[in-house]
């Protein structure tokens, strides 16, 4: 099922240009692509942790944000994090808010390229995590200020997009609850509206 996943290819400007299978889309000359980061936090305010399935084609292992993923072709953007949180954790999202509308990265491991606009949002969950194996090795719960103070010192190992997303978003306050709600106009283009 994995291989026909779609994603939607992008134009410099965010606007949609075309589909492409994900199986094929990784690579060393990856195309501009849509795509999506999410924070998800328990009701203690712990940010769920996710270590990437030490399979996958694109950074395999490495520990980052609680849920990434690619919207499909014509999906809104909160449909498709609540898909892959389902999928990928077993988990239900709720409180679902923009925060970082434009963030987009470039980021290379072991020759494979990821180049995204990556709209990142904040979110809540209830219970445990049941990780699914083929995308998520293993699970932490971590304290907000320590691991945002971790990460921008360097002292703890997290995905490049994570880095720069954590950089942004102690920008927006020090408490996730807090963090402005973005204006979804500023969406890339190709993401469909409400």
């Amino acid at each position: 099922m994995m291989g026909d996943e779609l994603v939607v290819l992008l134009s410099p400007d965010g606007e949609a240009i075309g589909i492409a299978p994900k199986a094929i889309v990784h690579h060393g000359e990856t195309p501009l692509h849509l795509a999506f980061s999410a924070y998800l936090f328990n009701d203690r305010g712990e940010l769920l942790l996710t270590q990437r399935a030490l399979d996958k084609a694109t950074f395999p292992g490495v520990w980052t944000n609680s849920v990434c993923g690619h919207p499909a072709p014509g999906e809104r953007l909160p449909d498709a994090v609540r898909r892959r949180a389902a999928d990928e954790l077993g988990l239900e999202v709720r409180d679902l808010r923009l925060v970082l509308p434009r963030f987009a990265y470039r980021a290379e491991m072991g020759g494979i390229v990821e180049w995204e606009q990556c709209p990142v949002l904040v979110g809540r969950v209830a219970g445990s995590p049941s990780p699914n194996g083929d995308e998520v090795a293993e699970t932490a719960w971590a304290d907000w200020d320590e691991f945002a103070s971790d990460v921008l010192a360097g002292r703890r190992q997290i995905s490049s997009w994570s880095r720069e997303q954590v950089e942004l978003l102690t920008r927006l306050g020090p408490e996730p609850d807090a963090w402005p709600t973005a204006d979804p106009a500023d969406l890339p283009p190709a993401l469909p509206r409400d």
